[in-house]
């Protein structure tokens, strides 16, 4: 049996603590290593958590024992992704960043030619893309349930009036905050995913709370080179939330409410190995509505674990990185543009 792959964590936050660190314990072929983080409270929980981690003060103790380490995995702070990803780079060691990349797409792509160049895995940690809602969306296009589609709408709405005073909303434009890259991250990559390449792009970025400095209601229309319209939402005022997905077509249409399970599964300390793990009752199933009436479409069982099950078949298989970064470029330049759309007041065209 092959050694396990030693994962040392940059970050015990929120990315760190609830995503990172359950799916590396759960994914056979990876062991904890090493977690990274200064504050006494994440570190004491980390110890709790995993005992068989050693606990460092800074990313320097890591590349200090990089021999000691095959993977490294960035959930630091957005403004710091570049720079420790490009340091993980240097030292020849494989890499998962969380998303975004980077706050530009200059650096994001300076980033993946830097790790192309040297032979290092480098893959982005887009977990949305296995959301059980998205998944059921993405079986049933292959099915050809709905036919020709004209519109998909894809929404991730929360009631937050009051800022908690983080740095996603009150930083500064190095620190990538805001919905847009903190949720437009993922509904842009996941309607690339589905129609292919952008071809025009159009947003709207508003701060609405009192005191916020980046964009806390959002939405961003893509026309893609497909035909198809995205129509995506942020929002982080929504007292009620619209459907997570609806998507019209020739053929029929689909509405899903609701947000996957498995965020509120892992901050409940749920283990993604437990039987059931990703399942989603059934009344919160979507609609499918067509010329011969509707019926409910049992949800696709969510799968965060299939990245980093991916990621150990890119190191010891030799197999394409669960999320490809030449992808996640992509995304970026759309995200790019919907700045600048929002900034000038106009449609940007792309290509």
């Amino acid at each position: 049996m092959a050694p396990p792959i030693r994962v040392a964590l940059l970050g015990y936050g929120l990315a760190g603590a609830v995503f990172h660190a359950p799916l590396i314990a759960a994914v056979d072929g990876l062991a904890l290593a090493a977690i990274v983080t200064q504050s006494e409270e994440r570190r004491s929980q980390a110890r709790r958590e995993h005992p068989g981690a050693a606990l460092l003060g800074s990313a320097e103790e890591v590349w200090e024992r990089a021999g000691e380490v095959d993977l490294v995995v960035v959930a630091s702070p957005n403004r710091f992704h570049v720079s420790l990803a490009r340091a993980a780079v240097a030292a020849s060691r494989a890499v998962v960043v969380d998303k975004p990349l980077a706050a530009s797409v200059d650096e994001a792509r300076a980033l993946v030619r830097d790790a192309r160049e040297r032979g290092v895995l480098l893959t982005v940690f887009q977990n949305r893309r296995w959301d059980g809602d998205f998944l059921t969306v993405r079986r049933l296009l292959e099915a050809d349930e709905l036919g020709t589609v004209a519109r998909f709408e894809s929404r991730f709405e929360r009631w937050r009036p009051q800022l908690s005073g983080g740095w996603r909303e009150t930083g500064e434009p190095e620190d990538a905050g805001g919905l847009l890259y903190d949720l437009g991250s993922h509904l842009i990559d996941q309607a690339l995913q589905l129609f292919g390449p952008a071809a025009e792009v159009y947003a709207e970025l508003d701060a609405r709370r009192a005191g916020a400095r980046t964009d806390d209601d959002t939405f961003v229309a893509l026309t893609h080179e497909s035909g198809v319209r995205s129509h995506l939402w942020m929002s982080a005022i929504a007292a009620q939330q619209g459907p997570r997905f609806r998507i019209l077509g020739s053929a029929g249409s689909f509405t899903k409410s609701g947000l996957d399970v498995q965020e509120d599964a892992l901050r409940d300390g749920g283990d993604p190995r437990d039987p059931g793990w990703g399942r989603e009752p059934e009344e919160h199933w979507g609609e499918l509505s067509t010329g011969d009436g509707a019926r409910r479409i049992e949800t696709v069982p969510g799968a965060y674990q299939r990245f980093y099950e991916g990621v150990v078949g890119a190191l010891r298989e030799d197999a394409p990185p669960p999320v490809d970064p030449d992808q996640v470029v992509a995304a970026l330049e759309v995200l790019d543009a919907a700045r600048l759309a929002a900034a000038e007041r106009r449609v940007v065209l792309l290509g």
